[in-house]
């Protein structure tokens, strides 16, 4: 007869999956959607929003799931845009705390965005992190030189974003531990 082995507490892994409830309305799932995490040691952690709203722009669909989703995990509230014109719009009408801005996008490109962005006095302040698969470093030279304030290089670990982000934002409440 075979038997089934159960391992203890301590052998257990940590994962984070998150499933859209349905391909429309996933993305702008509120974070109090976000299910209680239980740790390797038991212990039941809840992700809480921090106030702080990062407007992501990117044309790619699989990037930006992947990129909110852990952004939302981490309390922050996400909005998005799908090319430099939306980006423009909403930074201008929303006033997030943070821009990652895709430099290949369509309509306005990153670097002509962020360049309009840093010279209006109404969101100039707003961090920019450049967010490309352009990863030579004549591109992150050219990053800072429009303006961004980080540079990051696709494809890009979703921890190292929020890394990123926190270097500008500080860490959250809702942070795990």
């Amino acid at each position: 007869m075979a038997g089934w082995l159960i391992p203890s507490p301590s052998q257990l892994s940590t994962f984070f999956v998150a499933f859209p409830k349905s391909a429309t309305t996933w993305p702008d799932a509120p974070v109090r959607d976000l299910p209680t995490l239980v740790s390797s040691g038991g212990t039941r952690t809840r992700m809480t929003a921090n106030g702080k709203t990062v407007l992501l722009v990117e044309d790619n669909e699989d990037n930006r799931i992947v990129y909110s989703t852990i952004l939302r995990h981490f309390g922050y509230a996400v909005t998005e845009a799908l090319n430099g014109e939306e980006g423009i719009a909403k930074a201008r009408s929303e006033h997030p705390d943070l821009i990652l801005m895709d430099i290949s996008i369509p309509v306005i490109d990153g670097w002509e965005a962020t360049q309009v962005l840093k010279h209006d006095p109404q969101t100039r302040e707003i961090p920019i992190i450049a967010l490309t698969a352009h990863a030579l470093a004549s591109d992150r030279e050219k990053a800072m030189e429009v303006g961004c304030d980080g540079y990051l290089a696709k494809p890009c670990e979703p921890r190292a974003v929020v890394a990123e982000v926190q270097r500008f934002l500080g860490k959250t409440d809702g942070s795990p531990a």
